[in-house]
């Protein structure tokens, strides 16, 4: 009989503490996410964007079919980081919820009640035996009676911010966010911060790289920004940031999740 180390078993299984009080699985699923593709989003007084990079892995790729921001309805939008097949099944609930609540109240769904399903559905993958938790994590965000913006982990757990990074980029995305976020920005401000905190995570930035979607207070529609409107962001965001360098800071952001 083969001899099992003492550990194997929190280590494995998902419904098992560690003796410090850790499910290892988890902390895995936040692995794959730290490992993702980069994405960002900003609110503004009016609306909120979301940016994410797009790792185009061959020149043989469609680029167009490389999705990594999701329109879930009308008002509401989410960019994932991590296990791509993952992010597309939580997006598919989302969408199911979000017809569900208009079929049944004939309104929009509230993005608060929407975020909660979803963190509902990701803590019950980490709680049962015969699941894995999810490996991805999402931003969503929309527009009700408000902007909002909401980070949702794999354990479940959701925070709700101003402007937020998720996947590799977190920590340099982030320390630009704590250096040069207003409450007062414009939107138009918010997509160039956004463009900038994304291009400052990739090596070789641009358009093409680059995904932007917004969604403004006054239509409270999903809209996704062209290349063109991209290339210009982008362009105008790193000539502004030419003259003042932002410091990275020693700070890891990714810490927040540890307690989630």
């Amino acid at each position: 009989m083969a001899f099992v180390p003492p550990q194997a078993g929190y280590d494995r299984a998902i419904t098992v503490f560690s003796p410090d009080g850790r499910l290892f699985q988890v902390q895995y699923a936040r692995e794959a996410v730290k490992r993702g593709a980069t994405a960002v989003g900003v609110k503004c007084k009016d609306g909120v964007v979301l940016a994410v990079e797009k790792r185009v892995t061959s020149k043989l790729i469609e680029p167009e079919s490389y999705e990594k921001i999701f329109q879930i309805d009308d008002h509401i939008a989410a960019a994932s980081s991590g296990i791509i097949a993952d992010a597309r099944v939580l997006v598919d609930r989302a969408r199911l919820e979000a017809q569900i609540y208009r079929l049944t109240y004939g309104e929009p769904v509230p993005l608060t009640v929407l975020v909660k399903k979803i963190c509902d559905l990701k803590q019950m993958h980490t709680q049962y035996g015969g699941v894995r938790p999810f490996g991805a994590a999402l931003l969503m965000a929309g527009v009700n009676e408000k902007p909002e913006l909401f980070e949702t982990d794999p354990s479940g757990a959701y925070f709700e911010w101003k402007a937020v990074a998720i996947g590799s980029g977190r920590n340099t995305a982030m320390a630009i966010f704590e250096e040069k976020y207003r409450d007062d920005m414009t939107l138009e401000d918010a997509i160039k911060l956004a463009v900038l905190a994304l291009a400052k995570t990739m090596e070789e930035p641009s358009p093409e790289s680059i995904e932007v979607a917004v969604i403004t207070v006054k239509e409270k529609k999903f809209k996704k920004i062209s290349k063109e409107e991209v290339a210009k962001c982008l362009e105008e965001a790193l000539k502004e940031a030419e003259a003042e360098e932002v410091p990275e800071k020693e700070e890891d952001y990714s810490e927040l999740d540890s307690n989630y």
